[in-house]
């Protein structure tokens, strides 16, 4: 594993962050990281910067946010430049994230709807992400991940504004949800999230009890980015064989986890046995949770759905088969449940290496992960 690159700020005990292999001369194997309770934040020399008003449309666009964003963050960009008190209260926040890059299994440290209640805090939530992406885009190359894995993982800011106007709100919905992705947890493959994730203390013995194992990759399913085909999961998943034994070989997963309302097997009742959720679901064993009882959660399927749950249901679409069974299914007076599932992740047998291959510090991120 490569040594952090230099245009990423360098802590300043100890000079290697500890989830990050120190590479010196011929590659070593690779050493099981410290369990994440123990990883320590980076100490930062200086805070990351927000881009001036002329750049900041251009890092705008570069992840993604909604051009009718775009107004209304440069105005919160004009009242954090005005206002010390409120610039106070952002740059705080933005050394807790700065800080938490690279690290596993940190507190988020952001509620969901941070800078809401706040006066003068609309659109902060945005521009925090704004300031933290070129230090996640640093921390990315220095582990070899190729441009295009960060591009459309970072582009999730956009996504989530898109999906919060969507569903009628303005802003943010959920910022905590982002921490994931700028510090390095989360990558989107394709058409499918991965998060690195490690239960520790009570989780891990929860986890354990039903089923799951000690390393696994939480999966996640974006909005709005085409439908859930076979052979989209299937490319999704080929990527994350090779993806992350290449990029953290310290961390030895073997299984995919989902927690989703795809997985209740009555969707199985009233869809098409050949549908991309039907298809979906037969991929995972489902798992028990014994500290999670099974409680009904039927808003959890219209938000993703239709977006509006304040909607009375004979006012919500039926121009899906998904639609239908969701509104028929409730009319009858059933209900809807998040399920959790696991998937057993393959790995990649490596090919033969050619007599003149290249050494480990040539090869990394020469070639997408796909």
């Amino acid at each position: 594993m490569p040594s952090r690159t230099p245009d990423l700020p360098q802590p300043s005990q100890p000079p290697h962050p500890p989830h990050v292999t120190e590479s010196a001369g011929p590659a070593r194997p690779a050493r099981l990281p410290p369990p994440p309770e123990l990883r320590q934040p980076l100490q930062l020399p200086q805070l990351p910067q927000l881009p001036s008003d002329e750049d900041l449309v251009e890092a705008l666009l570069g992840l993604a946010v909604p051009f009718e964003e775009v107004n209304g963050l440069l105005a919160a960009r004009t009242r954090l430049a005005r206002d010390r008190g409120l610039r106070t209260f952002f740059e705080e926040m933005l050394r807790t994230q700065a800080e938490a890059v690279g690290t596993l299994g940190q507190p988020a440290g952001l509620d969901r709807d941070w800078a809401a209640g706040t006066a003068g805090g609309e659109g902060l939530g945005t521009l925090l992400f704004v300031a933290l992406a070129p230090l996640a885009r640093a921390y990315h190359r220095a582990l070899g991940i190729p441009a295009e894995v960060t591009g459309s993982t970072l582009a999730d800011l956009g996504r989530q504004l898109a999906v919060s106007r969507w569903r009628g709100r303005s802003g943010l919905g959920n910022a905590r949800w982002l921490t994931l992705h700028f510090r390095g947890e989360l990558f989107q493959l394709g058409r499918l999230q991965f998060q690195r994730a490690r239960p520790i203390g009570a989780d891990a013995s929860a986890a354990r009890a039903g089923g799951a194992d000690e390393w696994s990759l939480h999966l996640h399913i974006p909005d709005h980015c085409g439908p859930l085909s076979p052979a989209a999961c299937d490319r999704a998943l080929d990527r994350a064989r090779a993806f992350f034994p290449r990029h953290f070989p310290g961390e030895p997963y073997r299984s995919c986890h989902i927690f989703s309302w795809l997985l209740d097997p009555q969707l199985a009742d009233r869809l098409p046995a050949e549908s991309n959720i039907v298809r979906f679901q037969r991929r995972f064993s489902l798992l028990e949770r014994p500290d999670r009882p099974s409680v009904p959660e039927d808003t959890n399927p219209l938000k993703f759905v239709f977006g509006d749950i304040e909607r009375p249901l004979e006012s919500l679409p039926r121009d899906t088969a998904v639609q239908r069974a969701l509104i028929d299914h409730l009319r009858a007076g059933g209900h809807w449940y998040v399920r959790a599932g696991r998937l057993p992740l393959r790995p990649v047998v490596p090919a033969a290496v050619p007599a003149t291959a290249p050494t480990a510090g040539e090869a990394v991120g020469q070639e997408p992960d796909r």
